[in-house]
């Protein structure tokens, strides 16, 4: 028997070869680069399409999945954080290959904060945010020292840089609310050519994100998605006129866009109860045209000049796949293929706040009660869906039953269900969470005595803020990148996240310290009676160590059953034997605690 043969279908899962949906230069749509595992760690590769040639551009221990094709299809730019810190400098490498060099020398590293590349294959715009400055946007002529001509202390981002370059459209909070962004224009020197903010300056709750400027040379139209309607639906805006189009398509749920290359219209993104599909908008005629897509999850699509549309496809049971309109798959890695799984069935149970989307999983042919894993989704300004997901089908395959619940906060229901959460940060989707465990037990499906809490990022938040605040409720608690501490969590983020805990909770933790006490894991640790089994990166930007720590030491404190697992990476980790160690390590503490299923 091969070690391929051998392999358990759930680590299979990890290491089959996967790609990214490919990007295209838009003046070398031949030109392609995509992210993949095929080394065994996501990294970048570079695309011919003429002649079918694939060339690996990065190889670096953790990992890269963080670049860019100019628009002219020359240079390959990627992001050089250190080992999965986030903090780094843009590099740019020619795309037939050759040494790397600094694609913007004179700037320091930062975390990143939004690139545009113009077609003149000179310029860019550079958004970078660091603890000092908050956020700053440079211009960067090649051969020429950068040029800033934005700084502001809360959040802003580079959106895109108008077809003639002279136009450059910023997402901004200067208003202070980090969940909804205004939208301003600037020419190359920083002056101010066009505003639009449907905050009001902060009193409205109302977003706005850039969508692209049309690819068209003189075209001032930009692609803008808004909230007018509690939900995300697109808009046209001139910015030298000022005049907007809003598309109002009758379509429930979230609704996004981009342009064709042709400017005549749109491929639509439609997502609606963890489902999502594709439209043609003609803005000549206003007709609305489905494309047929498989019933599933389209995580990513691009437009062509073809007027065909590539698209990432998959579903709970089966694998991703790069799919074209105009037929076929479009990018096929080589190597073993990944198995399926089983497909999810939808719940909806009734909560405190409303009605709430549950996807759940479970072994074929299995009976109740079973063992379940609740594994909550990160963000959580996410949602999960009918998607491919490799850690939920290792625990299907080892006999749980899995649940995922879309809580108050999650997107694609809905601006007032996303923003729901905020001030009672934690307490409000545990609520959520606690609505459908009831109705698990209930239901026949869960085994109250074999319950799990799990997630990862802001999901192990709520699994270490779930195991104190509802100590009976849960058996054991896996928790991956969790936030463990919200004060010292705050202290030691990257700025960007700072803001983002302001907005959640409505100041810093010196402001309103009561409700970072009431949010905060460490507040309910002597509670807790779960084993608890947590993982974190060591360079983790976004939930540091130090707060993870923190809580470790109240659980030994105790002599609260507990493990903890350190590696030497980010925010999790790009390298796939490290993600198949996590996982294997996550089922034999269950094991351990809870019998086989």
């Amino acid at each position: 028997m091969s070690d391929a043969e051998a392999m358990p279908e759930w680590e299979k899962r990890f290491r089959a070869p996967r790609v990214s949906l490919p990007d295209w230069a838009e003046d070398a749509p031949d030109r392609s680069l995509f992210t993949s595992n095929a080394t065994g760690t996501y990294e970048l590769y570079a695309w011919d399409r003429v002649s079918g040639e694939q060339r690996q551009v990065t190889d670096r221990a953790n990992g890269t999945t963080d670049g860019r094709l100019s628009p002219d299809g020359a240079w390959i730019w990627w992001f050089d954080d250190k080992d999965g810190d986030e903090f780094g400098v843009w590099r740019r490498q020619p795309f037939a290959g050759g040494p790397d060099e600094p694609a913007t020398p004179g700037l320091d590293p930062s975390y990143p904060a939004g690139l545009a590349l113009g077609r003149d294959g000179r310029t860019s715009v550079v958004g970078r945010s660091t603890d000092e400055d908050g956020t700053t946007i440079h211009v960067v002529l090649q051969g020429e020292a950068p040029r800033e001509i934005y700084r502001h202390r809360e959040s802003a981002g580079v959106g895109d840089l108008s077809y003639d370059g002279t136009l450059i459209a910023v997402e901004h909070t200067e208003h202070g609310d980090a969940m909804h962004s205004a939208l301003r224009v600037l020419a190359l020197d920083g002056t101010t050519v066009a505003e639009l903010d449907d905050t009001r300056g902060g009193a409205e709750e109302l977003g706005l994100e850039v969508l692209g400027f049309a690819p068209v040379a003189g075209d001032t139209r930009l692609l803008i998605g808004h909230q007018r309607r509690g939900r995300w639906e697109p808009l046209v805006w001139d910015v030298v006129s000022g005049g907007q189009t809003e598309l109002s398509l009758d379509l429930p749920g979230d609704v996004n866009a981009e342009w064709f290359p042709d400017g005549g219209s749109l491929l639509i993104a439609h997502s609606h109860e963890a489902r999502s599909e594709l439209f043609r908008y003609d803005f000549a005629s206003g007709g609305l045209e489905r494309i047929s897509t498989p019933a599933g999850t389209v995580s990513g699509a691009s437009a062509r000049p073809d007027g065909s549309a590539e698209y990432l496809w998959s579903s709970a049971a089966e694998p991703p796949t790069v799919r074209s309109t105009s037929g076929g798959v479009v990018l096929d890695p080589p190597g073993m293929r990944s198995p399926g799984s089983v497909p999810v069935e939808d719940v909806w149970v009734e909560g405190p706040g409303g009605r709430i989307h549950a996807l759940v999983q479970k072994p074929t042919g299995a009976r109740g009660p079973l063992p379940t894993v609740f594994d909550i989704h990160g963000g959580p300004t996410w949602h999960d869906s009918d998607a491919f997901a490799a850690a939920p089908a290792a625990w299907v395959d080892h006999g749980y039953a899995v649940v995922r619940v879309n809580y108050r906060g999650s997107t694609g229901y809905g601006r007032a269900w996303t923003d729901a959460l905020k001030h009672r940060v934690g307490l409000i989707e545990l609520e959520d969470i606690a609505a459908v465990r009831e109705w698990a037990v209930s239901s026949g499906l869960a085994d109250p005595a074999r319950l799990v809490l799990t997630g990862g990022s802001w999901g192990g938040y709520l699994t270490l803020l779930g195991l104190g605040t509802q100590p009976d409720a849960w058996a054991l608690g896996i928790a991956a990148v969790p936030v463990a501490d919200y004060v010292t969590a705050y202290h030691d983020e990257m700025e960007a996240l700072k803001a983002m805990d302001r907005t959640l909770l409505g100041g810093t933790p010196e402001e309103v310290p009561e409700r970072y006490e009431a949010s905060s894991p460490l507040t309910y640790v002597d509670q807790v009676k779960a084993p608890v089994y947590i993982s974190a990166g060591v360079n983790d930007p976004r939930c540091p160590i130090r707060q993870v720590d923190n809580y470790v030491r109240r659980l030994e404190a105790r002599e609260a059953i507990h493990e903890v697992y350190r590696y030497d990476a980010g925010h999790g980790s790009l390298v796939v034997d490290e993600r198949i160690k996590q996982v294997r390590l996550e089922l034999e503490f269950a094991e351990r605690h809870l019998g086989r299923a």
